[in-house]
């Protein structure tokens, strides 16, 4: 890299390559030494990467379709990594010529003038990477150029000559990786023009057409939902790109989990005085799992792991209010701080009609409900079936006190020791869950006592009331009874 002349490089023996060459050769590498340039991509190993590195291989164009929260760009801007680290450029070139391989008129008349003492420069990977947001307001001059008049004027050319072309976004990308973000909201002609440039090696610009063979690895991004609702890619252009590769969504709740723990942002101060038990984190993750299958949810937008990322991030957040407000230094995270995720669910989700009757925090809530349903039946029997067994059913003594009128609220105005004698009011409630899970300490004891109420309301065996900063839990029929109440006196009013 000390090289500043184009003789020094020369000297040196450097043989240049194509942007697709110099990919698929460092993969090679890569792939031989066993290591992986793709780190913080989970849950892809067996089906986008292997595909990806097929692509790479193969030096083609590659589109990378799937639904939002993909990891799709995160993927592109990691293709960085098998680049060189730095390669060389005739200096002040603004499209980064290759010193043996020069396109621009300024590269091929320095070279030509000065020979050998032709100055270069060197440029990093990281500076060889280019990313645009498609939108409808993108115009070709944006992404290829314009002739710029000020410029003719200022050095006395005509129309006629290159250098009165201002390069747009994909010529400065030359030698690098381009990236196009949501590809069908592009214009068709825009897309046309694009299939131009890939295809022919020429740029077109009011009437002038300039040959100009660019080296670039162009990776595209789109929706499949945006081939109906906003655009589509034109045929002959995803014709060009030779490799279509889908993403998809975490298959696993264990691979859901491994991505939002990467990704959440927790300051050093949550992750000191915040305990989150591992049911707390299946949870949330349980939680996209049934939005993925929801009724309500407009599954062709899907649900993207952004959902569980924020969620986990409010949940902790919920808890350290808590905390604050309580005086205490340190806490746990309990089930009734699921209420406070959700504006992280309502503000992720895209409802279909009948969602939008039933209104997005209900659907939050529907969610959160069925998120623990699931997973009640991992850490204690189905209530369902204990009703109806020969043997004792486990939670008679609990719901029987509800049943005499007592009821529970669970809200984050109780301190730490408020929340246990809340808990310990239950009679029979902590011999259940000591009876299958003896081992655990006494915050995971507490929590899972509160599990029980969330999991006996969600089978329809107590009432559950969502209450502001909680949820409150009494007896199933004595809610029904005065709900009906309630309605005959609204009725009289009425009246």
């Amino acid at each position: 890299m000390q090289n500043t002349t184009l003789g020094q490089l020369k000297a040196t023996k450097y043989t240049s390559r194509s942007v697709k060459e110099e990919l698929r050769e460092n993969l090679i590498k890569v792939l031989r030494d066993k290591k992986t340039e793709f780190e913080g991509i989970i849950g892809y190993d067996e089906t986008v990467i292997p595909e990806l590195q097929t692509a790479i291989l193969s030096r083609h164009n590659i589109l990378l379709l799937g639904l939002r929260g993909q990891a799709k760009t995160r993927i592109a801007r990691l293709m960085v990594n098998l680049l060189d680290e730095y390669v060389p450029y005739v200096a002040g070139s603004e499209i980064f010529d290759d010193p043996l391989n020069p396109i621009s008129w300024y590269a091929k008349n320095e070279i030509a003038t000065k020979g050998d003492d032709t100055e270069i420069a060197w440029l990093h990977r990281s500076e060889r990477y280019t990313e645009k947001l498609a939108t409808p307001d993108v115009t070709v001059a944006d992404l290829i150029g314009d002739v710029d008049p000020i410029k003719a004027a200022t050095l006395k050319l005509t129309y006629n000559d290159e250098r009165v072309i201002h390069f747009g976004l994909i010529p400065r990308a030359h030698r690098s990786i381009f990236v196009i973000n949501e590809l069908p909201d592009l214009q068709a002609r825009i897309q046309v023009a694009l299939f131009n440039m890939l295809q022919e090696k020429d740029i077109q610009i009011r009437g002038f057409k300039l040959r100009l063979p660019l080296d670039i690895q162009f990776v595209f991004t789109a929706n499949p939902e945006d081939y109906t609702n906003r655009g589509s890619i034109v045929t002959p252009l995803k014709d060009r790109i030779e490799s279509q590769i889908l993403t998809h969504y975490p298959k696993t709740v264990e691979i859901s989990r491994k991505i939002t723990f990467q990704e959440a942002k927790l300051t050093a101060e949550q992750k000191a005085n915040i305990e989150a038990d591992g049911l707390l984190k299946d949870l949330i993750e349980q939680i996209a799992f049934e939005a993925r299958k929801s009724e309500y949810i407009d599954q062709k937008s899907g649900v993207s792991a952004r959902l569980t990322i924020s969620a986990y991030e409010n949940l902790i957040s919920t808890a350290e209010r808590r905390m604050l407000i309580a005086g205490e230094k340190n806490t746990f995270v309990r089930l009734s701080d699921l209420a406070g995720i959700i504006p992280a669910i309502t503000g992720k989700i895209e409802l279909v009609y009948e969602g939008e009757l039933e209104g997005p925090a209900h659907v939050a809530t529907t969610l959160i409900g069925k998120a623990v349903k699931t997973l009640f039946a991992r850490y204690f029997p189905d209530p369902e079936k204990a009703k109806k067994t020969k043997t004792a059913n486990p939670y008679t003594e609990v719901t029987e006190w509800f049943t005499e009128g007592h009821n529970v609220d669970v809200t984050d105005t109780l301190s730490n020791a408020q929340y246990k004698k809340a808990l310990m009011l239950v009679p029979g409630l902590y011999d259940l869950v000591k009876k299958f899970h003896p081992k655990l300490s006494e915050n995971q004891t507490l929590l899972l006592m509160e599990f029980v109420l969330h999991g006996l309301a969600e089978y329809s065996q107590l009432s559950k009331n969502f209450l502001n900063g909680g949820f409150g839990f009494s007896d199933m029929f004595g809610s029904l009874f005065n709900a009906e109440f309630d309605e005959e006196e609204d009725e009289d009013d009425f009246r």
